[in-house]
């Protein structure tokens, strides 16, 4: 783009993408939730362009941007503007001190690995264009507006999980949010001897945009008929185990696995934040595949692949505990592996998952991180 043969940055951000330690498509539910950001990030730089309205985006890893009216905001065919596209219409309605900008965009984080490269995106956006035009936005602010954006110009009907991670995670900590009053707590995560390892299962089903948004209809009905039972209900979060199953019966089976992982799953999520302040790393694992088990049989969004993984896992006496993370139908699968037993099970998982299904597999160990911040200018 023209922009770029006179580019020179005035703000340097830097969005990391998430993983979520348990609590899958619990947000969405009013439920908990226990994400951290990590090192992989999105890197944007800013440059004020001194024009009212007229603002150029460019992805460095894809080689590719466009071009963009602020005073004239619509919904693109091309799916990843429409992050952007999204947030500048919420900001839109918020301030009016935006002005022409330009802004490349730089990612390590892996494409449809299941680590939150929309929100990273989305927020990161917001942080710095916060910053460039001092909005005044808080730091909730950016959260919520971002998930609104991928709402109403993505078409996700995502929870506020990922948002919150990307902007909030402090170092060394994850977040156990409640995503109904959005009260959190910062629980330190010590898993010494043992390490957070990422593998990537490199496949991506095109499902979990669409699926996402039929389990969220699921579990909505799911609801509306354990409410005619018990009126006090209005989201799966209120639901017991007991009210559960006393209204099994009007509940086709579908719908009823949904919910029953739901419910299931916020318990597992304040086990697991119980065991990581008791240093109980073997519950915490124990936790996990029985997340994985939910997520793959109940909520059905795991698939072949993560299904190997995690059974691969589970032979391995080196591996505290596996699971499916992110929406779903590919991405990631996060694993708690003894540090010095690493680079062996990597290699065993790799040769076997080729044999499997003749994909070259990715791994990665990820550490929780800081959230959205300014990076220091490198000078030129």
């Amino acid at each position: 783009m023209q922009f770029l043969n006179t580019f020179n940055p005035e703000l340097i951000v830097e969005s990391p993408g998430r993983i979520n330690l348990i609590g899958e498509h619990t947000d969405y539910n009013m439920g908990y939730v226990l994400p951290t950001a990590i090192e992989k990030k999105i890197i944007f730089e800013f440059q004020r362009n001194g024009s009212e309205k007229d603002c150029n985006i460019y992805s460095k890893g894809f080689d590719v941007g466009f071009r963009l009216d602020l005073t004239n905001l619509s919904k693109s065919e091309i799916e990843w503007e429409n992050y952007v596209l999204g947030v500048l219409n919420e900001i839109s309605k918020r301030t009016d001190k935006v002005g022409g900008f330009d802004c490349t965009i730089h990612s390590n984080l892996p494409a449809g690995s299941g680590l939150s490269s929309s929100a990273a995106l989305e927020c990161g956006l917001a942080f710095g264009l916060n910053q460039l035009f001092d909005l005044g936005l808080s730091k909730l602010d950016i959260v919520q507006l971002s998930q609104i954006a991928e709402h109403t110009y993505a078409g996700t009907q995502c929870g506020i999980m990922d948002q919150f991670a990307s902007v909030m995670s402090e170092a060394g900590k994850v977040i156990l949010l409640d995503c109904r009053t959005l009260k959190s707590q910062m629980i330190p995560i010590n898993l010494e001897p043992y390490k957070l390892v990422l593998l990537n299962t490199k496949v991506s089903h095109n499902l979990a945009t669409s699926e996402y948004n039929v389990r969220k209809r699921e579990c909505e009905e799911g609801v509306e008929t354990i409410k005619e039972f018990y009126p006090e209900i209005n989201t799966l979060r209120d639901v017991s185990v007991e009210m559960l199953l006393d209204c099994q019966s009007h509940l086709n089976e579908t719908v009823y696995k949904r919910c029953a992982f739901i419910v299931a799953e916020n318990q597992r999520v304040l086990e697991v934040a119980a065991a990581l302040e008791s240093n109980d790393l073997k519950k915490v694992g124990t936790l996990l595949y029985e997340a994985h088990e939910g997520i793959s049989k109940e909520y059905e969004v795991s698939c072949p692949e993560s299904d190997f993984l995690v059974d691969f896992a589970k032979t391995d006496a080196n591996v505290l505990g596996a699971r499916q993370t992110g929406g779903g139908f590919g991405g990631c699968t996060l694993n708690i592996i003894h540090g010095d037993a690493i680079e062996s099970f990597v290699e065993k998982a790799t040769k076997e998952y080729k044999v499997k299904f003749d994909i070259d597999l990715e791994a990665f160990e990820v550490r929780p991180s800081r959230g959205t911040m300014i990076a220091a200018l490198e000078v030129r």
